[in-house]
C-alpha cells in the first residue's frame, strides 16, 4: 500500500530513545514517539506487496500493509480499527515485540523493511489519546462461565476474546496484582506499569472478573474449579528457570534473573520486596545468559548503579547481516543491541561457567572457559572447550539469565494429572484441549518459554477452541 514510489524515496526511521545519560536515573519509559508527519513518511514505504508477507511474519495475522497506508493517508481512526480486527492489545507488542513482522517485509530483501512497529506503537496511543478505545460489552450473555488461570498475555487475551463472546469470564492470579509477566518480569523502562492499569480498567469495564492473590492448587482447588465452570484455561506460562549447576551455586549473591527483576519492579510499583531485596549499586554483576531478560538486568543493574557489568553467552556471537543460515522471510537471527546493552556492559560470547567461588558465603569470583561450537558426525553442533582459555573474573553479584523450562507441576497441574508433551510442557490436542475433559491450556505453559507475541496469539486461538466446545 503507501505511496507507489515511496519505498525508492524515504529511509527508515525509527522511534528515538530518551539520552542515556537522562534515561538510567530514572525507571521511565526510554522510547520517543515518531512526529506524525515521519510516521505517515514510513508508512508511505509500504511496497503494495502482491503477497504481504509481514502478515505471515506477524504471529497474530495483522492487516500491516491496510494500516500502513491509513496512516499514510493520515486515517488514524481508521488505521485502528483495522489493527483493532486482529490484535487486541497493541500497546504491548508497540514497545517490547521484537517485531517479527520487519523480518518479513519485502523491502528487507535489499533495503531497510518498513518501521512497522512504531507505526503500530503510534497507532494505539493516538487512539487511547483521541478517546477511540472504549469498553465493548456484549449485547448477550451466554450463561456459560470460564476460569482462566493466569493474567499474563495468552490470559488476558483469552479472557478478552472469550468474553467478547459472550460468556463470563473469571481470571485468577496468583500474584497481587494482574498482567503476570508484563507486570513484574518486564522492567518499566519498556513497558510502564501505566500502560498496564490502563487496559485493565477497559477489561473491568467489558465484564472481565479479576481476582487476585489466588493460586490456584494451592489456595484454592483445581478440581473445585472444574465444578464451578463451564471450562476452565490454564495459562500459567513457562515459569521454572533453567539453572546453572555449578560449584558454588549456593552461595549469597546468585540469584535467577527473575528474583532480580521482580523485586524491583515491586519496589517501583512502591510496595516491599516479596523475597530478599538484591541490589547491584557499586557491584560487579555478572549476567549469564544473552537473551532479553538477560538484557533486562543489564538496564536494572545500570540504573541501581552497578561498578561494573559484564554479560556471558554460551552460544556463538550472531552476524550483523543475515547469511545463507537465514533467508528472507525468515526472521533474521542477526546481532541484537538493546538499548540496555547501549547503556554500558561487556558482552562475551562463547563463554562457559566452570564453577563459581566464594568468601564467607558470598559469591566472589566466576570461573570460565572459552568454547567454541563444531559439527559433530551427524551434522548436529556441539561444543568443545579451548584448552588453556580458562579465565577468572571477579564478582560480587550473579544473574542467571539462561531461559525457561517447563512450567510449575506442584500445585495446580499435579492436582489436574494433565499429561505433559516430551519437553514437559502440558500437552493438548489440535483444539488445545488437555487430556483432562473441559480444560485448555495455551501461551508458555503449552509451548515453552516465547514471545508476548506468539502468547497472545496463543491466547486468541485457544479462545476460539474453547468458544467451540462450549456452544456445541
Amino acid at each position: 500500500m503507501g505511496k507507489a514510489t515511496g519505498f525508492k524515496e524515504y529511509n527508515r526511521e525509527v522511534s528515538e530513545k530518551r539520552p542515556v545519560e537522562e534515561r538510567i536515573k530514572d525507571y521511565k519509559e526510554i522510547k520517543i514517539m515518531l512526529p506524525a508527519d515521519k510516521l505517515q513518511i514510513q508508512g508511505a514505504r509500504c511496497m503494495n506487496c502482491g503477497t504481504p508477507f509481514c502478515n505471515f511474519g506477524c504471529p497474530l495475522g495483522n492487516l500491516i500493509p491496510d494500516y500502513n497506508h491509513m496512516v499514510y493517508l493520515g486515517q488514524w481512526e481508521k488505521a485502528y480499527k483495522r489493527l483493532s480486527l486482529t490484535h487486541p492489545f497493541p500497546e504491548f507488542t508497540g514497545r517490547i515485540c521484537p517485531a517479527l513482522c520487519e523480518g518479513s517485509c519485502t523491502l528487507g530483501v535489499n533495503s531497510e523493511p518498513v518501521s512497522i512497529e512504531d507505526i503500530e506503537f503510534a497507532i494505539i496511543e493516538k487512539a487511547y489519546e483521541e478517546g477511540w478505545v472504549k469498553p465493548v460489552i456484549p449485547r448477550v450473555r451466554t450463561g456459560k462461565k470460564v476460569a482462566v488461570v493466569g493474567s499474563g498475555p495468552s490470559g488476558l487475551a483469552v479472557a478478552y476474546k472469550l468474553n467478547s463472546y459472550g460468556h463470563t469470564v473469571t481470571v485468577f492470579e496468583k500474584e497481587d496484582e494482574i498482567g503476570g509477566l508484563l507486570r513484574y518480569g518486564i522492567p518499566d523502562f519498556k513497558l510502564e506499569k501505566r500502560v498496564i492499569d490502563r487496559r485493565l480498567a477497559i477489561l473491568k469495564e467489558e465484564g472481565i472478573i479479576f481476582k487476585t492473590n489466588c493460586e490456584i492448587g494451592k489456595d484454592y482447588s483445581a478440581n473445585k474449579l472444574r465444578e464451578e465452570f463451564d471450562a476452565v484455561v490454564l495459562t500459567g506460562g513457562c515459569q521454572v528457570p533453567r539453572d546453572l549447576n555449578v560449584e558454588g551455586r549456593e552461595l549469597e549473591g546468585v540469584y535467577f534473573a527473575m528474583e532480580y527483576l521482580t523485586e524491583q519492579n515491586r519496589k517501583n510499583a512502591g510496595k516491599s520486596v516479596k523475597h530478599k531485596e538484591i541490589d547491584a549499586k557499586g557491584k560487579i554483576v555478572i549476567v549469564i545468559g544473552g537473551g532479553d531478560t538477560g538484557s533486562d538486568c543489564i538496564g536494572t543493574a545500570r540504573r541501581q548503579g552497578a561498578k561494573e557489568i559484564y554479560q556471558y553467552e554460551i552460544m556463538p556471537k550472531p552476524p550483523v547481516e543475515r547469511d545463507e543460515t537465514m533467508p528472507w522471510p525468515e526472521f533474521p537471527r542477526t546481532l541484537k543491541t538493546s538499548t540496555s546493552h547501549e547503556e554500558g556492559c561487556i558482552r562475551e560470547w562463547c563463554i562457559a561457567t566452570k564453577k563459581l567461588e566464594g568468601k564467607g558465603g558470598k559469591v566472589t569470583k566466576l570461573h570460565g572457559v572459552r568454547v567454541q561450537w563444531e559439527k559433530d558426525a551427524n551434522g548436529r553442533f556441539v561444543m568443545k572447550e579451548i584448552e588453556g582459555s580458562e579465565f577468572e573474573q571477579k564478582a560480587d553479584l550473579i544473574l542467571i539469565a539462561m531461559g525457561f523450562t517447563n512450567p510449575i507441576y506442584e500445585g495446580m497441574l499435579k492436582e489436574l494429572a494433565v499429561d505433559l508433551d516430551n519437553r514437559g510442557n502440558v500437552l493438548t490436542n489440535n483444539k488445545y484441549m488437555t487430556s483432562v475433559e473441559g480444560v485448555f491450556a495455551a501461551g508458555d505453559m503449552r509451548t515453552g518459554q516465547s514471545l508476548v507475541v506468539r502468547a497472545l496469539s496463543e491466547g486468541l486461538k485457544a479462545a476460539e477452541a474453547v468458544d467451540e466446545y462450549l456452544m456445541k
